[in-house]
């Protein structure tokens, strides 16, 4: 299966840019909020991590069937970096299926941008050859739960390392 990359997404006010080693010093203090990683676990990154973790990131898996799809949300408003979105594309047999993600930094959140964001993503990864969308959400991170709602994704009743799975089917 070949690579899938990420290009840029266009939405009403957002700019999702392909991820570039350039993006870790505003992303530094975008994540800085220890706050921030209350579900997603971890500490706020310096700089030089986030430059050694993009530089992972844009190398690429091991895996030639897997693809990193890495996004860096921007505020056309103010051109300011707000947070990240994400898409690691696996094979499930002879189909795709896009695994998602999604962090806005604490000062830009309750905008709607995480859903501006997931949903333009979803959008996109329809038009790949993917066959389904998935996400794994903490039960008590409401505000992901209604952005994986809003970008039609369904809660199901499968958990995976204590987050509930949730699925949309792409229809091909």
């Amino acid at each position: 299966m070949t690579r899938i990359e990420a290009h840029a997404i266009e939405t009403a006010r957002l700019s999702l840019e392909p991820l570039r080693i350039e993006h870790a010093e505003p992303m530094a203090s975008v994540l800085a909020d220890p706050q921030l990683h209350t579900f997603i676990g971890g500490v706020p990154a310096t700089v030089p991590q986030l430059r050694s973790r993009y530089a992972r990131m844009l190398a690429g898996p091991d895996d030639p069937g897997v693809s990193w799809c890495n996004w860096m949300i921007r505020l056309r408003e103010n051109c300011r970096l707000t947070g990240t979105v994400q898409a690691t594309i696996s094979p499930n047999g002879d189909k795709l299926y896009a695994e998602i993600a999604w962090v806005i930094g604490t000062a830009w959140q309750h905008r709607g941008i995480a859903t501006e964001a997931a949903c333009a993503l979803v959008d996109w990864l329809a038009q790949q050859p993917i066959h389904a969308v998935v996400a794994h959400i903490h039960p008590d991170h409401h505000a992901s739960a209604a952005v994986a709602t809003a970008a039609g994704l369904t809660a199901t009743a499968e958990l995976h390392d204590g987050e509930t799975r949730w699925h949309k089917g792409i229809n091909r």
